[in-house]
Formats: C-alpha cells, sequence, structure tokens
C-alpha cells in the first residue's frame, strides 16, 4: 500500500458514537475499539485510519487538513464556519442520526412571545456563532453567553433569560417547562471532506465508495425484503398487493405453474399487506432483513 493512500476519517465520539459504528457496520466496515477510553478504532480497511473526535470540532480539523473527512452535524458545520465539502447527507430516523433542530426557548411563564421581547436580554447556549448571526440578523442586541450544559436548568433558575438549545422531540423542554418560539436551524448528520483532500483523485474514489455504502445502509433500514410462491392463476392478485420499491422479480419454479416473487418494501407496511398476500394465493412468504440497498 501506498504511503499517501491512507484515508484519516474522522468519527464523532459520544452520543452519535454507537449509531455511527452501526452504521458503519451495515455498510461492511467493522470498527471497534480497544477500550472505551481509547480515541483511535480499528477497522477492517487498510485504507482508512479512523479517529474519534467530538461531533463540535469535526468540521475544524476537517477543514484544516488534519482529517481528509468525517462525520458531523450541519449545526456544527454553520457553527465553525467550515469551509469544507459536503459529499452526502447521512440522516436516518432509527439511530439517532435524524433530523434535529436548535430552537430558541423561554419559559412558559414569562410572556415572551418574539424574540424582540429578548432585546438586552441574556441567551445560553452551546451554539453561539449561529445564535449571534441569527439576532444580528433580526436586529435584536442580546448578550450569547456560551453553556457547558445544562442549559435547559439555567433558564428555569433565572439565571439567563432564553436558551438555544438542541431538540427533536420537544419532550426535554417541555419538561423544563420551557416553550418554543423560534428555531434557528435544522441539522442533519453530514460526511464531508477536506477540500484539498477531496481534489486528490484516490483520495475522492475512496470517500464516494464509502459514501455509497453508507447511504445504502441508511436506505436499508427502513425496508425488508419479501420472498414468496404464488400459483400463476393468482399471480395478477398477489403482484397488484405489492408496493414494490420498483417492480418486483418474478421468477418461474421447477414445478410447472409455479412462480417465485421477490420484492422490497417499506418495513412500517409489512404487517399490514402480509395477511393480504396470503388471501391472494401468497405461499412461503419470507421477510428479511437488508444490509444495504443502492438506488
Amino acid at each position: 500500500m501506498e504511503k499517501n493512500r491512507v484515508l484519516k476519517l474522522g468519527l464523532p465520539k459520544g452520543s452519535l458514537q454507537e449509531a455511527t459504528f452501526r452504521m458503519f457496520k451495515k455498510a461492511g466496515f467493522n470498527i471497534s475499539l480497544p477500550s472505551q477510553r481509547s480515541y483511535f478504532p480499528s477497522i477492517n480497511d487498510i485504507e482508512i485510519k479512523p479517529v474519534l473526535l467530538r461531533a463540535q470540532e469535526m468540521a475544524r480539523y476537517v477543514q484544516d487538513g488534519a482529517l481528509d473527512c468525517g462525520i458531523t452535524g450541519e449545526d456544527w458545520i454553520l457553527e465553525n464556519k467550515a469551509d469544507i465539502v459536503r459529499i452526502t447527507d447521512l440522516s436516518y430516523a432509527k439511530q439517532s442520526l435524524n433530523k434535529v433542530r436548535w430552537v430558541l426557548a423561554v419559559p412558559f411563564d414569562s410572556g415572551i412571545k418574539s424574540i424582540r421581547q429578548l432585546q438586552g436580554k441574556r441567551i445560553a447556549t452551546e451554539l453561539v456563532n449561529v445564535t449571534k448571526e441569527y439576532f444580528r440578523k433580526n436586529k435584536v442586541k442580546v448578550d450569547v453567553e456560551f453553556s457547558w450544559g445544562a442549559t435547559e436548568v439555567k433558564v428555569s433558575s433565572g439565571l439567563v433569560d432564553a436558551i438555544v438549545e438542541l431538540t427533536e422531540t420537544g419532550s426535554s423542554l417541555r419538561a423544563n417547562k420551557l416553550v418554543e418560539i423560534a428555531t434557528l436551524c435544522e441539522s442533519t448528520s453530514q460526511f464531508i471532506a477536506n477540500k484539498s483532500s477531496y481534489k486528490n483523485s484516490w483520495k475522492r474514489s475512496k470517500m464516494e465508495e464509502v459514501a455509497l455504502l453508507l447511504k445504502g445502509a441508511i436506505a436499508a433500514e427502513e425496508k425488508v425484503g419479501l420472498k414468496m410462491n404464488v400459483r400463476k392463476e393468482n399471480l395478477k392478485k398477489v403482484i397488484s398487493s405489492l408496493p414494490a420499491l420498483k417492480k418486483p422479480t418474478i421468477s418461474g419454479l421447477s414445478q410447472d405453474g409455479w412462480f417465485a416473487i421477490e420484492t422490497i418494501i417499506d418495513e412500517k407496511v409489512v404487517r399490514s399487506i402480509i395477511p393480504g398476500l396470503k388471501k391472494a394465493g401468497a405461499e412461503g412468504i419470507i421477510e428479511y432483513p437488508l444490509n444495504k440497498v443502492i438506488y
């Protein structure tokens, strides 16, 4: 292996770590850590050198060239004002890589209904630069301070007047008696690259290969495969019951007058259509999980 044929890949440590490792495994990359304190995972690809970093720092190290590529949120790209290449969006609903929002929240009994009422107030957040830019664009002067954590507690205890906090469902805000009054930005997980690295033909090809496999693994998250056998006279009835990704694959069986059908469908509809397939004449119905779906 040539010395320069190594892709330095940043993986997010913390809340996104488990979901990211799982996604890579489905894509065919087995990642493991020698210990929970290690920042240097092993991977079953000698052309990739992974390192664990906080998602908040990833875009900066990718921009500076310390890493060729990495996975982080759109929010941290904006926060760091990073000049990078966005290779692909990696959001999906099942494992904490779905879309999240940064919202402006105030105590529900504060009487504050709009950002104009926060003129001269103090705002706590981890997303300082994005928050400052939001208020600047809206011509509202506020004092934005960095929060190291437990942000919701600061506003409910009167230390600050409002917070800008990450939310997915809003349940944590409601539990702390806070109400949203604005959304500053939405964020999804992004596979990003250093601009110079992306111009390198080998590194770009390697990154695009990884991205293709990751997108295939993500696409497979919400889908399953179905196989079944059906008599010729029931074929049209069974096919009309299938919400296929494309047209189902149909092949003749060794037994005359019988066909095998194979298709890919959304997992959420499987339980509702299998009884109908059975009634339509399908037999030997098999449902199986998918690792990748490449469009």
